[in-house]
């Protein structure tokens, strides 16, 4: 079976997609997850995200016209489409990034960003900054009109006012993503805001469907999406991409994508539908044991195109939050509830089955899925040399 089956829905008669003489050809989860096939339904155009990170560079060829007006909440000089670092640039391009002049390509191509620029450690020992400027993006984000929230950030600590901000944002309807984190051998400690409750929490995985060894893991896990060997933005000066591994940074902004691409097909579903759908349809190991939850993979990996073209997944209930199964406050115009949702237990799979990925998973010693494995495969992680950091902001105490 091709590695690439991890990703793959199965879709009879998809042809891989021309590869491109530019970073493009080495976006290989588009070709996986049946971008091409999806664009022909929707691209995520009426969606709006949120990318809360290192600033947004508006003027790259892949973002022209994708970028609209932001924050800036570091109080420092600059402005939200003011990058310091080419983070964040990568991720709204593997998110909304058109492709054009040999750019990245983004999942959602469809899709407006809307920049929210906080700083990361260094930022901070070189700028005097607003001590709550991940507090301020995050409020701000969920009193835009993005749909979606993609933070790529992270940290060790964990704070009253960051808490009830990404409350503030569930009330307001919003889907929350954010790393999981990229340090799972040194001390593998929840990173914040993935670990916030509201918050989707996103492990990185590779080709082959299995997680990164720097993905963290624990229970602020929720979902895997691709992470590894995906090029960004070498530096400042926006001249030339470096390959690497984009890591749960990437991961996010590609699970942030896979939203908007769902959403946008159902413009009438809330937040808690759109991230049910996306557990619902999630790839999962043969003897995956039904509703379990991997410490690893979460509900496993991101599959989109289970949805979008093949009508895969159940909504349930607009006002349950699939991540507490606490009642939300549902947006005005929120349809009825629906039947509850079905988990989707594979029971095998082979091309053109509906199953979820054909491999299987083994389990820790606590019962937790190490991780999805392919055929005779006996490890649950792929080796990550170099990992593309994730950006990690440290309050002081």
């Amino acid at each position: 079976m091709a590695l690439a089956g991890a990703w793959s829905i199965a879709v009879a008669g998809a042809a891989p997609a021309a590869v491109a003489a530019d970073v493009r050809s080495k976006q290989w989860y588009l070709d996986a997850m049946h971008a091409e096939e999806m664009w022909k339904t929707t691209t995520g155009e009426g969606v709006r995200v949120a990318v809360i990170d290192t600033g947004v560079n508006q003027s790259t060829p892949s973002l022209n016209g994708q970028v609209l007006e932001g924050v800036d909440a570091t109080g420092a000089e600059g402005e939200a489409t003011d990058d310091y670092t080419g983070h964040g640039t990568t991720m709204a391009e593997l998110i909304a990034g058109t492709g054009k002049g040999g750019g990245l390509r983004g999942l959602a191509p469809g899709v407006k960003i809307i920049p929210m620029r906080i700083s990361n450690t260094e930022f901070q020992n070189e700028h005097r900054v607003n001590s709550q400027d991940a507090e301020d993006a995050i409020r701000a984000a969920a009193d835009s009109d993005a749909r979606i929230i993609s933070m790529s950030f992270g940290s060790e600590y964990s704070s009253p006012t960051e808490r009830e901000a990404v409350k503030y944002a569930e009330s307001k309807g919003k889907l929350f993503f954010a790393a999981a984190g990229n340090n799972a051998k040194e001390g593998n400690k929840a990173q914040y805001p993935a670990a916030y409750p509201q918050v989707v929490g996103v492990a990185s995985a590779d080709e082959a469907g299995q997680v990164a060894r720097y993905s963290q893991h624990g229970g602020n896990v929720h979902i895997a999406s691709p992470g590894n060997n995906i090029p960004g933005w070498c530096d400042t000066k926006f001249q030339s991409y470096c390959d690497g591994d984009g890591g749960t940074s990437a991961a996010t902004a590609i699970a942030s994508a896979s939203a908007a691409l769902v959403w946008s097909a159902h413009p009438d579903w809330t937040a808690n539908q759109v991230l049910r759908v996306l557990f619902d349809t999630a790839g999962r190991g043969t003897d995956w044991e039904k509703g379990t939850i991997s410490n690893y993979l979460g509900h496993g990996i991101i599959r989109p195109g289970m949805n979008i073209l093949k009508g895969k997944g159940n909504p349930g209930a607009p006002d349950v939050n699939p991540l507490t199964n606490e009642k939300t406050s549902s947006p005005p115009g929120s349809p009825a509830p629906s039947a509850p949702a079905t988990s989707q237990g594979s029971k095998g799979s082979k091309p053109g089955d509906d199953a979820a990925v054909a491999g299987s998973s083994k389990k820790a010693g606590d019962g937790s899925h190490l991780g999805l494995i392919l055929g005779s495969v006996a490890a649950a992680a792929a080796v990550a040399a170099g990992a593309f950091f994730l950006v990690r902001r440290r309050r002081s105490a």
